[in-house]
C-alpha cells in the first residue's frame, strides 16, 4: 500500500515469498477485482455486442482481474494469466481451484516477467482478444511501462489497464492511452472522446471509486470496522478500429454527484475533449431524474441539460 500511494516503484517484488502473495490476496485482491469490473463494465457499454472468447491477463498476481473478466464476459473460455511469483502463481491456482467456473478451473498460468530491459522472458505475450493489466504498471520502470503497453497492443485488439487512483496511477494511465493512440487504438472508456485529457493538469487527475463488500476476513487484516470501501482506481480501455466502433457517450461523470434539494451538480469530462460542470435543476425534468440516479464513473448523455 505504502508503494501505491507514493507512486514509486517497488524496490523488489511485491510478492516475493508465501506471506506476501497470501497477504496481498487478503488485503487486496478483492479491491482489485472490483475495480478491473467496474471498468469492464463500462467498456462493454460503449462495445455493444463484444464477447470476447479469450484474456491474457498480465501480472496477474492471484488472479483478481481474471476471476472479475469471468464474472463480467460471459463469452470467455480461454484464460491466460501470466505472473513472475511462483508463489502467487501458487496461490492463485488453489484460489481457482475453489471456482464453480470451468473457465477459471481450466486457466493457464505461466512464469512470466520483464526483463530491465522491458524484453520479456520466457516468452513473448499469448495473442488474445482481450489483455488486460491490473495494477501492474507501478511496479514497473518507466521503459518496461512501455514495453508492457507495446506487447499488449501486438497481442490484442482490445486492452484493459488498470492502476491505482492516485495522480500517479493516472500519470501512467495517460502515458499508456497516448501511447496506444499512436499505435492506432481508439478510446471505449471512461473517456467519451479520442482528445487530450482534459484532467492531464497539475492538482487534479480522472479516478473513479468501486465499492466492494468486505468480508469477515478483509475487514479483520484491515483492522476495519466498515462492511464496505470504496476502492479508488484510474483506467483505460482501448481497441483497434477494426474490431468495433465505440459507442461513446456525450459525457463521463467524473465526480461524485453532490445533491441538494432540487439540484445535482454533476462534474463532467465531455465528448467535445473538455471538463465542466453541469447543474441539474428540478426544472429540467428527465435529464434530473436522470443525475439523481447518476453515479461517480457513469456515462452521461443529456448534456443539454
Amino acid at each position: 500500500m505504502a508503494a501505491y500511494r507514493s507512486g514509486e516503484v517497488p524496490a523488489e517484488p511485491v510478492m516475493a515469498g508465501r506471506i506476501d502473495a497470501a497477504a496481498y490476496a487478503a488485503y487486496r485482491m478483492p479491491a482489485t477485482a472490483a475495480a478491473t469490473a467496474m471498468a469492464l463494465r463500462q467498456m462493454r457499454l460503449s462495445l455493444a455486442g463484444w464477447a470476447p472468447n479469450s484474456l491474457v491477463d498480465a501480472g496477474a498476481g492471484t488472479g483478481g482481474a481474471a476471476w472479475a473478466a469471468v464474472a463480467e464476459l460471459p463469452g470467455l473460455t480461454s484464460v491466460t494469466l501470466l505472473e513472475q511469483s511462483a508463489e502467487a502463481i501458487k496461490l492463485g491456482q488453489a484460489i481457482f481451484s475453489t471456482s464453480t467456473s470451468s473457465v477459471l478451473l481450466d486457466a493457464a498460468w505461466l512464469p512470466w516477467r520483464l526483463t530491465g530491459d522491458g524484453k520479456p522472458r520466457p516468452a513473448d505475450m499469448p495473442a488474445a482478444d482481450l489483455v488486460t493489466g491490473a495494477y501492474v504498471l507501478g511496479e514497473l520502470m518507466v521503459a518496461q511501462q512501455a514495453s508492457l503497453v507495446d506487447l499488449a497492443a501486438a497481442s490484442a485488439p482490445a486492452v484493459l489497464l488498470v492502476e491505482p487512483g492516485t495522480p500517479a496511477g493516472h500519470r501512467r494511465i495517460l502515458a499508456a492511452r497516448e501511447r496506444l493512440l499512436a499505435a492506432g487504438y481508439l478510446l471505449a472508456a471512461p473517456c467519451p472522446h479520442q482528445h487530450r485529457c482534459p484532467l492531464d493538469i497539475d492538482g487534479d487527475w480522472c479516478h473513479f471509486a468501486a465499492r466492494l463488500h468486505r468480508s469477515a476476513l478483509h475487514r479483520q487484516v484491515k483492522a476495519a470496522d466498515l462492511a464496505y470501501e470504496d476502492e479508488k482506481f484510474s483506467y483505460i480501455a482501448m481497441i483497434r478500429p477494426d474490431l468495433a466502433v465505440p459507442e461513446l457517450p456525450s459525457g463521463r461523470v467524473v465526480r461524485r454527484p453532490q445533491q441538494r434539494k432540487g439540484l445535482v451538480t454533476l462534474d463532467l469530462c465531455a465528448g467535445d475533449g473538455s471538463s465542466r460542470r453541469v447543474l441539474v435543476s428540478k426544472s429540467k425534468g428527465e435529464a434530473y431524474r436522470e443525475a439523481r440516479k447518476a453515479a461517480w464513473g457513469d456515462r452521461w448523455d443529456p448534456m443539454a441539460s
